[in-house]
């Protein structure tokens, strides 16, 4: 299983606003590009998708920009990746609607992947962003994860 690049932009953007939780109030999408390296574009969908499932909360104008909508302890990581790729499944077939699995109607497994998801999502959702933002080299030197380094390179840079 592999995150999309937008789901961990999603995730270091995240990490990098809650760095900012409590301090200068609201963050602006240029600001945060800037931070993590992430092009402007991209922050801006991204706030869009993060504002959309109720994670971020912005304001347009003068004064305006986002911040989180809850504490960085309440926020998980399955929280981060929901919003922006949907719900967690690693099979179509637990999903309603077409499939194009050829053996979904004779399969032996499917009634088994609703565990598995679970299993994935609770994983996920054992990580809140803010153990995320706050990076321990432990869990960065033996876990090859691009999110947990990114977050360490942003803690260092900043």
């Amino acid at each position: 299983m592999k995150l999309s690049s937008l789901a961990d932009y999603a995730v270091v953007m995240m990490s990098a606003a809650a760095r900012h939780c409590g301090g200068i109030g609201r963050l602006n999408a240029t600001s945060l590009a800037d931070e993590t390296g992430l092009p402007l574009p991209t922050v801006q969908k991204l706030v869009s998708k993060l504002s959309a499932a109720g994670l971020i909360e912005s304001q347009r104008g003068t004064g305006g920009g986002f911040r989180l909508s809850r504490p960085p302890a309440t926020i998980s990581l399955a929280d981060i990746v929901e919003a922006i790729e949907g719900p967690i499944a690693m099979t179509a077939c637990v999903d309603h609607g077409a499939h194009d699995c050829c053996v979904e109607q004779s399969c032996k497994v499917k009634p088994h992947w609703n565990a598995v998801n679970g299993a994935v999502r609770g994983a996920l959702a054992g990580v809140s962003l803010a153990s995320l933002s706050s990076v321990r080299p432990e869990l960065v030197e033996g876990r090859g994860s691009h999110v947990l380094r990114q977050a360490q390179h942003e803690r260092y840079l900043g």
